[in-house]
């Protein structure tokens, strides 16, 4: 009886003494006996995750689809609409199935200093007075997207062939220009091709820019994303046309 009252004051004292920075970080670990750790060639296969989504941080507040979404356009049988809650996605459907998502992203000119250089050196000022829709503009917009999107591919040229080495070739497209809502905008398109001639990525994207921000709309067939992909690849390109449909007719500039 002695002998178990000790055992019991002392596992007390342990609880009393125990700094809470230990019990924060060893109970995980306490809790995990049964969860094997991952080999080192699953821990190397995760740091070698291609990117697929633009390297500018994202700072989304609420899915901005439920906002600018004008007339959609889809194949029979499907339906577009804002997805539920604070992503900034669209749902693509058929028979209350989602078959894929688009994304858009918002990034404010201020935080954006690369696309201010680009600006600049289209011979656009970088100026909040600036009306960056009026005619004479125009063509130097186009020129600053054309060069955000040849960064863009340079980047991901340079990410796929870390990644695949030359499992994977990558394949752009030239950009081409297309509205987006009212704004000028681009559409860019690329692929992964692997060397057997099948299709390990595809992707999709837009980009506008209203003076105050870029518009940056993304969806792929990517088995690497987790959120602006479609899960089948013929889901994915029958959506494709339908989709920039939908883009010209959103309501931007807000």
């Amino acid at each position: 009886m002695l002998r178990l009252y000790h055992v019991f004051l002392g596992v007390v004292l342990l609880v009393v003494f125990t700094p809470l920075g230990f019990v924060k970080y060893a109970l995980p670990y306490l809790s995990s006996n049964n969860q094997s750790q991952p080999s080192p060639e699953q821990a190397n296969a995760a740091q070698k995750q291609p990117q697929t989504t633009s390297s500018n941080s994202q700072p989304n507040q609420g899915n901005i689809w439920k906002s600018i979404l004008g007339k959609t356009s889809a194949p029979a049988g499907w339906q577009v609409a804002a997805c539920d809650g604070n992503a900034p996605l669209l749902c693509v459907s058929s028979n209350k199935n989602i078959l894929g998502t688009v994304e858009i992203g918002v990034y404010p000119l201020e935080k954006q200093t690369n696309f201010q250089q680009m600006l600049a050196k289209a011979g656009i000022p970088s100026s909040s007075n600036v009306n960056y829709q009026k005619p004479n503009y125009q063509n130097q917009l186009a020129t600053a997207l054309k060069l955000w999107v040849a960064e863009h591919y340079n980047i991901l040229e340079k990410d796929r062939r870390g990644v695949y080495g030359d499992r994977i070739v990558f394949s752009a497209q030239s950009p081409q220009q297309l509205s987006v809502g009212k704004l000028q905008g681009i559409r860019y398109r690329f692929l992964g091709i692997q060397q057997n001639g099948g299709i390990q990525e595809q992707h999709l994207g837009y980009v506008a820019f209203d003076g105050k921000a870029l518009y940056v709309i993304t969806t792929a067939f990517d088995p690497g994303s987790q959120t602006a992909q479609f899960q089948k690849l013929e889901n994915f390109q029958r959506f494709e046309p339908f989709l920039s449909a939908t883009v010209k007719e959103v309501n931007l500039p807000r």
